[in-house]
């Protein structure tokens, strides 16, 4: 009988802490930043991929340290939890990117350039934006200025800052006393504390992104040879001997970057004649070819394409110049000037890529 009140009074200290649980975990009332760390903790524990370094760095501070404090939950509290979250996510309709970076990424065309350096400037200011993010994503061309005309102690912050590869190709651009400076400096940047390297990259992003709005996509030179490649022959050497004379430098650059019918020998693969000839009309290519007349570069530029195509569509192709005789000079420039835009068009949709001349 003894024996029997004790094991009835077990089992109703167990039915009573049983439903003093079950009660408890009716009263469980999770805060968002608790729910949050339970759906992180259950999606590490799933091996779900799960990236939060693009949080705000307070946000993931917050995070970690409520996820210390926490110890148990329980099933049905876990289920609630996912639940509710599951529910938010269907109901989502839209959403919007984080950050002002992401967002001009969005609007990129739709609005000024002048509008998006003020709204960089002012996210420049905000005290949770890190200025190296939007200093890594500027070009070589924007950040070697710094390096050479910056103190080293500042260009060694910013290399150090970068992703290697990018601060190796900027590092190998710099003159051989500047690099060693620049490398040597970036030695003494251990004990350099946060908040300094913060200020400089916000002092960098002012100077960098405050620039006039640019009028042209291109520079000059670009602008310059876009015209003389298609301009007559008789032209382009008026032009160009002009800008001997007004900036010798400037010709030279321009000389350099000019893609005309004669550069075809030097500047394309031989693979790559066959896509050009798919593209161009056989009539256009005929007279292009039968117009490369007269001088030795445009000879040679003729006989490039007919030895780089198979053997019948060259006797096909010297057959029809043949019989098309003499062509004026109008005609065959119209003609050579096709072809050069198609092979524009080529390299622009990444089809075939130009043989860089070797410098000097």
């Amino acid at each position: 009988m003894e024996n029997g009140s004790t094991e009835l009074a077990q089992l109703s200290t167990g039915v009573a802490f049983g439903a003093n649980r079950e009660r408890r975990s009716e009263r469980r009332s999770l805060t968002n930043r608790e729910k949050a760390a339970v759906i992180v903790r259950l999606m590490l524990a799933k091996g779900s991929p799960i990236t939060l370094s693009s949080l705000p760095e307070h946000i993931q501070a917050s995070l970690a340290e409520q996820m210390s404090k926490m110890r148990l939950i329980d099933r049905r509290t876990l289920d609630r939890v996912v639940t509710e979250f599951v529910t938010e996510l269907e109901e989502v309709g839209l959403s919007f990117p984080g950050g002002i970076e992401a967002a001009l990424s969005i609007m990129d065309g739709h609005i000024s350039t002048t509008a998006a350096s003020r709204l960089r400037r002012l996210a420049g200011a905000s005290s949770k934006a890190d200025p190296w993010d939007r200093i890594a994503a500027l070009p070589i061309e924007r950040l070697l200025p710094v390096l050479e005309d910056e103190s080293v102690e500042v260009a060694a912050v910013m290399l150090s800052k970068l992703a290697v590869p990018k601060a190796a190709e900027l590092l190998g651009k710099l003159a051989g006393e500047r690099a060693r400076r620049v490398a040597f400096a970036v030695s003494l940047t251990g004990n350099v504390d946060p908040e300094t390297v913060r200020r400089i990259g916000l002092s960098l992003v002012t100077e960098l992104e405050n620039l006039p709005a640019r009028a042209f996509d291109t520079g000059p030179v670009e602008r310059v040879c876009a015209i003389l490649n298609q301009a007559p022959q008789t032209i382009r050497d008026e032009v160009l001997a002009g800008l001997d004379q007004d900036d010798k430098a400037f010709a030279n650059l321009v000389r350099k970057a000019i893609f005309t019918f004669v550069h075809i020998p030097a500047r394309i693969n031989p693979r790559d004649v066959p896509k050009i000839t798919r593209i161009v009309e056989q009539p256009i290519l005929v007279t292009a070819l039968a117009a490369a007349t007269g001088t030795q570069e445009l000879t040679d530029a003729a006989d490039f394409f007919l030895a780089n195509m198979s053997q019948r569509m060259a006797q096909s192709l010297r057959e029809e110049i043949a019989e098309r005789g003499k062509v004026k000079e109008k005609d065959g420039e119209a003609a050579q000037s096709a072809v050069i835009s198609a092979i524009r068009v080529l390299e622009t949709s990444g089809e075939l890529a130009l043989v860089q001349e070797e410098e000097e």
